[in-house]
Formats: structure tokens, sequence, C-alpha cells
């Protein structure tokens, strides 16, 4: 166990910190001791959060991975590793160049500076990335995943996609209602 500051960091936390340049790299010092994730549904793992509003998760299954800025602020409101389990990349630019993902257990969360931070799930995620992710028709998200009488809707840059919960079906539109 390694002390940054007054607090502790240790194993592939402390690797993956020492990695982004430690106190002085893009997470700062570190906030709360190395602690345990209570009742996660998605298994066992552990966490540090840091000053610049940061942090590092890890698990056996996932490893350790970072989340900061927007996305980590999304993520927090939406119950972290409880909604949509623990990360399973680093926070990383997308290959356009505009945004940034973290890519989760259960969905991912993208992000660029017109459309803020927003989460894509299940087969919706599954059918945009079939499409191509940002580079697809759709664009960003810019809404989170929401309730919608078929089931679930996401909307995108250039239109939206519902899943289906009685089909098990996403589908993609575009904003005039014309499937993609």
């Amino acid at each position: 166990m390694h002390y940054a500051g007054n607090y502790s960091v240790g194993g592939a936390i402390l690797t993956e910190y020492n990695n982004l340049g430690g106190a002085s790299g893009v997470l700062g010092a570190a906030i709360t001791d190395e602690t345990s994730t209570p009742n996660s549904p998605w298994g066992s793992g552990r966490y540090n959060h840091f000053q610049k509003d940061g942090s590092i998760y890890w698990t056996a299954g996932t490893g350790a991975h970072e989340v900061h800025g927007a996305i980590h602020d999304k993520w927090a409101t939406l119950g972290w590793e409880q909604a949509m389990g623990f990360p399973t990349t680093d926070e990383t630019t997308t290959p356009d160049g505009i945004g940034r993902y973290n890519a989760f257990q259960t969905g991912s969360i993208y992000w660029t500076p017109s459309t803020g931070a927003h989460d894509v799930r299940g087969a919706i995620r599954d059918k945009w990335a079939s499409l191509g992710y940002e580079r697809s028709v759709l664009g960003y998200p810019i809404s989170d995943e929401m309730n919608d009488p078929a089931g679930k809707r996401s909307n995108f840059q250039n239109g939206y996609m519902i899943f289906n919960s009685t089909t098990g079906v996403a589908t993609a539109y575009y904003n005039n209602g014309t499937p993609v």
C-alpha cells in the first residue's frame, strides 16, 4: 500500500494512478482511501476518488480504469457501478477525435463539448455500434437512455433509437421518423 498524501492507494489502482502521472497527473491527489464497493450487483471491486473530479475503479475481471470529468460526473448521477457496472476502459478519445468515452460493463458514456455526457446502454448501444458509433448517420447521443412506451429510447444528433422490450429489437430512426 502506498500513501498519496493522507490516503492509501495500492495494487492495480496505484499502478494505474502512477501511469496517469500520480498527484501531478490528470487526477490529482487521492481524497479517499482505497475502498471496497458496497453491495455491487457486479461483484467485488475497489476504488479511490481523486481531487480533480476523477476515480479509479478496479475488479479482478475488468482491471483498473480511470473515469474523470464530465463522464465521471454523469456516471455518479446514474449511481456509479450500481447502474452500469464497472469501467472496462479508461477515458478514451473517440476515433473521430471530437468526443471522449468510457465503456462500462453494461453501457458507455459519451461526451463532446457540444452534446455533453450521455449514457448509451444494452441493445441500443449494440445497434449503434453496428451502425458505426459516433461516425454513424445518428452521430453522438444527446440524451440519456429513457423509458419509452415500447421499452427504452435514446436520442442522437441526427435521429433516435428505440428498444422494443416485447420484440427485443433496437431500431434506429432519422429525426423525421424514417427508419435508418
